[in-house]
């Protein structure tokens, strides 16, 4: 039996990378990019996750590993400045969550970044958002408070079931 795709739920997730990295690093662990997408296919039915990174030539093997994992990635050309390596996202998540506008039914808007306050305004007044996922709840924007609580999901609590485990190697 087919199932109707009237009844499929079709969401996107817009993934502010560096801010959900380095939110995650800061409270001890390491995300598992295959368990977060599944997760958010699970979690908030989402069928197209897009993610947002500064490119670094070095990094090349670490980004076909995102997208054999069905991540749509979208690079940023990056600078260096004063020894720190900037690929500023911003502009481009919110102008892919606007391009991509039609195409889906409700967005997940992954950051605490309150850079994206208006993005994540205009989606929940179109009623487009299904929530905005904060990496880090002890550090986020104050901005984003006025989404309200109920769009508002924290991933603090996610340690168990996303956390990256480096399998062991069997010694010989």
């Amino acid at each position: 039996m087919v199932a109707n795709r009237k009844n499929i739920i079709n969401n996107y997730a817009f993934i502010d990378s560096q801010n959900l990295n380095l939110a995650i690093r800061d409270q001890g662990w390491k995300l598992d990019f295959a368990k977060f997408k599944q997760y958010l296919s699970v979690k908030y039915s989402v069928s197209k996750c897009f993610l947002f990174i500064g490119y670094v030539p070095d990094n090349q093997r670490m980004y076909t590993q995102l997208q054999k994992l069905g991540y749509v990635i979208i690079f940023k050309p990056t600078l260096m400045q004063k020894g720190i390596i900037k690929g500023n996202c911003d502009a481009e998540l919110v102008l892919h969550a606007m391009i991509e506008y039609s195409n889906y039914e409700r967005a997940v808007v992954v950051t605490g970044d309150g850079d994206f306050f208006c993005l994540v305004d205009y989606l929940q007044s179109q009623s487009k958002l299904e929530a905005l996922l904060i990496p880090n709840q002890k550090v986020y924007s104050s901005l984003l408070k006025k989404i309200g609580n109920e769009k508002l999901k924290f991933m603090n609590n996610l340690k168990k079931k996303l956390e990256y485990k480096q399998k062991e190697k069997a010694l010989v």
